[in-house]
């Protein structure tokens, strides 16, 4: 077959693959706010958080970010975002891993602050998408009530995103979610002897 003729094929099979696609968009017509899950034991789960956080900045957007675990930490992602100052509000109110604190109960104080905060964030009227990167973390050590957190995430308003992040999100929360992406770890340097990187860790 020549190069015209495949180019021909090719250009009439994506014809009809345009037109499947046209008629399946034309029935999505309801616009809502999400909730979005990123879970799983890979690598990327507040990665990809953040990265809905800047394609949000990128289209005009006011957002918020609740970090529930990482406070201490320096991160390359919260550096960038003191630069919009105008449109991101930024809170980091954990005081790091749970096996560097080891006291339960300063980490339940710390995790019940941060959802005092990130629920004043989602209820307003300024943000468009809310960030609660690590309330995963918090709920699967039972440091906030999941049962209470799901009845809060139901009577959200109507157009606000809210992105969870942190591996062993529950069962009820995956349920509840509109979307959510599991992270598969297949290979990671730290297994080998590797440190978290800068850039790439945080």
């Amino acid at each position: 077959m020549s190069d015209a003729e495949l180019d021909a094929r090719h250009a009439e099979k994506m014809k009809k693959k345009k037109a499947a696609r046209d008629k399946i968009l034309a029935t999505k017509t309801i616009e809502k706010g999400l909730v979005i899950v990123h879970t799983g034991k890979g690598k990327g789960k507040s990665t990809a958080g953040f990265g809905l956080v800047f394609r949000a900045l990128g289209n005009g957007m006011k957002v918020a970010v609740v970090q529930f675990v990482k406070g201490k930490w320096e991160t390359g992602e919260r550096k960038v975002l003191e630069k919009f100052p105008d449109q991101v509000t930024m809170t980091a109110m954990g005081d790091g891993f749970t096996w560097e604190t080891q006291d339960r109960q300063r980490d339940i104080a710390a995790a019940k602050a941060a959802w005092e905060r990130a629920k004043a964030l989602i209820m307003d009227d300024e943000h468009k998408l809310v960030l609660l990167d690590e309330l995963n973390i918090v709920l699967r050590y039972d440091y906030l009530d999941l049962a209470e957190v799901l009845d809060f995430l139901k009577g959200k308003p109507e157009m606000k995103h809210v992105v969870i992040t942190g591996r062993n999100a529950k069962d009820e929360l995956i349920d509840f979610a509109d979307l959510v992406t599991e992270m598969e770890m297949i290979k990671h340097p730290f297994r080998s002897g590797v440190k978290a990187q800068l850039g790439i860790e945080f």
